[in-house]
């Protein structure tokens, strides 16, 4: 599998996770311009969720969250901005929600964060 199907894969695996919570899904893989992407884009009640889906298949580089860097968090935050922009969304309250996936072939274990950033 390439880069982008494996991350297609867990992109899959977030959205499961995250409907069977109640979230349902807007869009997914908004890119603006080449600014950036955000993975998924949800609805939580009345919520607009960003959610940013980061996995790992070894501890090799680290935590899959840990990958959500200060930089990639502002990238997010502006592709976040120009959605809304380009959606006319006004007025409604929005979040960003990491999910992080890892697995070592037998298991897999989600962690989802909350509005953090």
């Amino acid at each position: 599998m390439n880069r982008r199907s494996v991350g297609g894969y867990w992109e899959e695996h977030a959205v499961t996770v995250l409907q069977r919570i109640g979230y349902t899904v807007i869009e997914r893989n908004f890119r603006f311009s080449k600014r950036g992407e955000i993975d998924l884009i949800m609805r939580d009640g009345s919520t607009i969720v960003f959610v940013e889906v980061k996995s790992r298949t070894s501890a090799q580089h680290g935590l899959p969250e840990e990958a959500v860097t200060w930089s990639k968090q502002r990238t997010i935050r502006r592709v976040a901005e120009a959605w809304c922009a380009l959606r006319d969304v006004t007025g409604v309250e929005c979040r960003f929600d990491v999910m992080a996936i890892e697995s070592d072939g037998t298991s897999v274990r989600a962690r989802h964060y909350i509005d953090c950033f």
